[in-house]
């Protein structure tokens, strides 16, 4: 009796935990891209976007990307050339070799006091070329100092980098490059492409589109809206879910700030990496029954890349967490 009782017990209790581990699993994997940084931003796959208004943090390295790091990557600095390299060295041997030979340094030191002198001597002279050498650094760093503070600093009121828009139903997006006050308040990010109002307008509806989608296992619209890299990734988040018996609903997707990063020019290609905050409504509900097995957390700021083709449409390339 008592035996088939532990047994009980015991399968009770694996399959309470297997359902826990399942319930775990869903976690973090709600939201399309939600699950870590995905996806090719070109060249700059492997490099960190600037900070901006709206996500002036750090952004999550790319976990999964297509795009392999180049050859620089990770290839060793160049030998950095210090002030005093060359001359003061040749000095300083020069000196330690006449006191060796009995020449002196600086003319005629002999015998250990001699010797002595020419340490101190050495040792002021060291002193002296640290400080001009520290002096110099700091004279370098405090201009990359000013433009970090600017990049990054507190936000302005109305009108600033976090206030106004561009106009025309944005809810937000490109408020980091509206009006006067936000130019003089934060230095312009790279814009080698001309990133205008009709941009923001096709991110921000992408953003809610593929939102949706995602929610509705919609693959064909995906499939439009994003790149092929970028549609594999989702898939493969959207069959998981289908094993695990749940599905992602998405609603009420709202922009609530966003501006641009950076964008550039790869050949044909143009890139636009955009910061976005937004709201919506995010569970995950079992399929059979209905139930709600999980809410998310009702905002989220992230990192997207828009792609597209010269003439075509932007697609989405890569989303990337902030940290």
């Amino acid at each position: 009796m008592m035996t088939t009782f532990s047994r009980g017990r015991r399968t009770a209790l694996a399959f309470g935990l297997a359902a826990l581990m399942a319930v775990a699993s869903t976690a973090g994997e709600a939201r399309p891209g939600s699950g870590g940084s995905m996806g090719s931003r070109g060249s700059n796959t492997h490099s960190a976007p600037p900070p901006t208004a709206t996500a002036p943090g750090a952004v999550a390295p790319m976990q999964r990307s297509m795009t392999q790091p180049g050859p620089q990557m990770g290839a060793p600095a160049a030998p950095q050339r210090r002030f005093g390299g060359g001359f003061f060295a040749g000095l300083l041997g020069a000196g330690l070799l006449g006191a060796l030979i009995g020449g002196g340094f600086f003319g005629g030191l002999g015998g250990i006091a001699s010797f002595l002198g020419l340490l101190l001597q050495v040792g002021l002279l060291v002193g002296v070329v640290l400080l001009v050498v520290r002096f110099l650094r700091r004279r370098r760093e405090e201009p990359a100092m000013a433009g970090a503070y600017h990049r990054s600093g507190p936000a302005a009121g109305p009108g600033g980098p976090l206030g106004g828009g561009l106009g025309g139903g944005l809810g937000g997006l490109g408020a980091g490059l509206g009006g006067g006050a936000a130019r003089q308040a934060r230095p312009p990010q790279r814009d080698e492409v001309g990133i205008g109002p009709q941009d923001f307008d096709a991110f921000e509806r992408t953003l809610g589109q593929v939102q949706l989608a995602y929610g509705a296992e919609d693959a064909a619209t995906l499939r439009r809206l994003t790149t092929p890299e970028m549609l594999g990734y989702f898939s493969e988040e959207l069959r998981a879910n289908a094993a695990r018996g749940v599905v992602n609903k998405i609603a009420d997707v709202k922009l609530q700030q966003g501006d641009l990063a950076e964008a550039w020019r790869e050949g044909p290609v143009d890139y636009a990496t955009v910061a976005m905050r937004y709201t919506l409504r995010d569970a995950v509900i079992e399929r059979a029954s209905g139930r709600v097995v999980e809410t998310n957390p009702p905002e989220a700021t992230e990192i997207w890349t828009f792609l597209r083709e010269r003439g075509g449409q932007w697609v989405v390339s890569a989303i990337q967490q902030t940290r």
